[in-house]
């Protein structure tokens, strides 16, 4: 049978559909959906289960002149196949494909992209409030999951939206999980709203009176019968209570339900908030079974679910097994994470240390004070936050842990280009917005074993200290059984030359490595340094070293602008020095997604690109004198 998908070229389209078009292009859109991540990777589980719900979202409302705006943007792959992007679709999160996020240059239907939880609020109240201002009528429409609810933007926004405007549509979709089971108090309050007694009753009613909704009779049945409407209303006084009329629970895999109730919430005209229920990996087995693996899932066998074999451990998972180790000596270290199990590895440490593991929710800034609460009482928290999600808590960087010197670790994930993931995920600034802060040290390490003695250095640290690893693999270097304690400020000096000095940062050795190796081809003396610390930055060896060679070359996993190549040449300036220094990094732009490695061509963090940024200067340093000896 033909697919309905193939026939689906805009949200006018869909609009044409019966009810039973609609739930064959649901099943569409499921084999599509699974299809394609199978191969490309992505948010899989989120996506199965919003199918029905973006359907009835794009029957009723129309963009681009109606604004959809998703918290967070992974869940928007439904919208794009229907919003003229399907023939595209199996581009998505490839180099020059679809964004796996909303974009707002890729389709005038993506009004607002984010890839962070808990933003949709605040923006769809400022869409509602511009609208209001220019005297416009359409509809402004915010589909959050229930994990923004953790995050303190969003009860900012929702104390706003009852004075600021009078028409905005909230969903809730609701369906228990972020990446992993949602947790805290707000999670709790959501079920018992679900598991409430009254709940069948009040829901078998809300169907009732749904039967009876449709087109212009909706409006009228609801004005005559306002107080009724408490059958579909399930009063829930923390909303009630912020001005918001909430209805619900309904359920969001019910096609017809969900078209009638929109078509109803369109017409009022005060802030109303929809409670949905969903469930994550609707319609894919694997994806119900596994919903924390198939959050945001690699490329996998579409029969079993399962990803191909990793050979090595991630540094996310040396990470967890070494704070493990650790933990079992050391009774004062806590694990802390904010709704990030999965991602950061904690959920390895978990089942070792009950007592010490603290999941407060997506909610960076409070994840920053309530460490600082622990250092306080004497612990010594371990804070794993993507350098990406970290940015959040600037603030309670600066105001809390280093104005009071507090021995906050900050475990910083996905330090560097997160690939597919995209400008929303690559986490290329944190260098740049530690080195700004008195009192805090900025290390990064080139391998699995260093990592090792890092986290160790981290933990006999009486002050902040911020530790940046990528995602993924590292180059297999064996981890010693002991790992050791580094020196603050320390760099290691790899291999002496004296011509050209290469200063790596970070997972950069290897290609350090290759570019010592062409110039020492080439008759050059190659010194090679693995600087450690971005802060402090060892002055003495390189006082050395600018006073030695000719020329300085840098890399780094991060942008060039206030980088670690920046903190090298505020160093020699403060030195005197002004040996030259050719910086390798990421330039001054956001960087698309797309396979690390062809990133790394296009934006000039490659060998080839290196050595010719350092040909201008290598021509004024003759190769040196090679004695052979007979």
């Amino acid at each position: 049978m033909a697919r309905i998908l193939d026939r689906i070229d805009g949200p006018a389209d869909v609009k044409k559909l019966t009810s039973a078009e609609l739930e064959q292009l649901a099943q569409d859109i499921r084999e599509e959906l699974i299809q394609v991540t199978s191969k490309n990777g992505g948010h899989l589980g989120p996506n199965l289960g919003v199918v029905e719900l973006t359907l009835a979202m794009h029957k009723v409302f129309e963009t681009p002149k109606d604004n959809f705006i998703f918290d967070v943007s992974h869940q928007a792959y439904v919208h794009k196949l229907l919003t003229g992007r399907r023939k595209q679709f199996d581009t998505i999160r490839t180099a020059g494909g679809l964004n796996g996020f909303m974009l707002r240059t890729e389709s005038p239907h993506d009004c607002y992209g984010a890839g962070h939880a808990g933003t949709a609020l605040s923006a769809g109240l400022g869409m509602a409030v511009g609208r209001d201002m220019r005297k416009s009528d359409e509809h402004v429409v915010v589909l959050a999951g229930d994990a923004a609810f953790t995050c303190g933007v969003t009860f900012e926004a929702l104390n706003n939206i009852a004075h600021s405007t009078k028409k905005l549509i909230v969903i809730l979709n609701d369906n228990e999980w972020s990446i992993d089971k949602n947790v805290g108090a707000i999670a709790h309050y959501f079920n018992k709203i679900v598991t409430n007694d009254s709940y069948a009753h009040l829901h078998e009613k809300a169907a009732k009176f749904l039967e009876k909704l449709g087109g212009k009779a909706a409006l009228s049945i609801a004005r005559k019968a306002e107080e009724s409407l408490k059958g579909l209303v399930f009063p829930s006084i923390i909303f009630e209570e912020l001005g918001m009329t909430y209805y619900g629970p309904v359920d969001g895999h019910d096609l017809d339900a969900l078209v009638k109730t929109f078509e109803f919430l369109k017409q009022q005209d005060h802030p109303v908030l929809l409670h949905v229920l969903t469930k994550k990996g609707r319609g894919y087995e694997p994806a119900m079974m596994k919903q924390k693996a198939f959050h945001g899932t690699p490329v996998f066998d579409i029969e079993t679910g399962e990803p191909p074999k990793g050979s090595r451990p991630t540094f996310s998972h040396i990470f967890a097994d070494t704070l493990v180790k650790m933990a079992n000596t050391n009774q004062k270290i806590v694990a802390i994470h904010g709704g990030m199990p999965n991602g950061t590895g904690l959920d390895r440490f978990q089942p070792h240390h009950p007592d010490r593991y603290f999941d407060v929710g997506i909610a960076e800034e409070h994840a920053v004070l309530f460490a600082c609460g622990m250092a306080t009482k004497g612990f010594k928290p371990f804070l794993a936050i993507y350098s990406t999600f970290l940015q959040r808590a600037f603030d309670m960087i600066i105001h809390d842990v280093c104005l009071q010197n507090l021995p906050v670790v900050f475990c910083m994930d996905r330090g560097g280009v997160s690939g597919d993931d995209g400008p929303t995920h690559h986490g290329l600034f944190d260098i740049a917005y530690f080195r700004c802060i008195p009192n805090v040290v900025h290390m990064s390490p080139k391998d699995e074993d260093e990592f090792t003695d890092m986290l160790f250095t981290a933990s006999h640290y009486a002050g902040p200290i911020a530790l940046r690893y990528p995602r993924g693999n590292g180059p297999g270097t064996q981890i010693k059984e002991q790992p050791a304690l580094i020196p603050i400020g320390k760099a290691e000096v790899i291999k002496h030359g004296t011509q050209v000095a290469v200063w790596f940062y970070g997972r950069m050795g290897d290609m350090a490595a290759r570019i010592a190796a062409e110039l020492e081809a080439k008759g050059y003396s190659v010194a090679i340094v693995n600087a450690r610390f971005a802060k402090p930055i060892d002055a003495g060896t390189l006082e050395f070293f600018g006073r030695s060679v000719d020329l300085i070359i840098t890399l780094e996993d991060h942008v060039i602008k206030g980088g670690f190549g920046a903190g090298v040449l505020e160093e020699l300036s403060d030195l005197g020095l002004s040996t030259p220094v050719v910086r390798v990094g990421w330039p001054d732009q956001f960087v698309e997604h797309g396979k690390e490695d062809a990133l790394r061509e296009t934006y000039g963090l490659s060998v080839k690109m290196a050595l010719q940024k350092a040909e201008p200067f290598l021509k004024k340093v003759k190769p040196a004198q090679v004695v052979s000896v007979a």
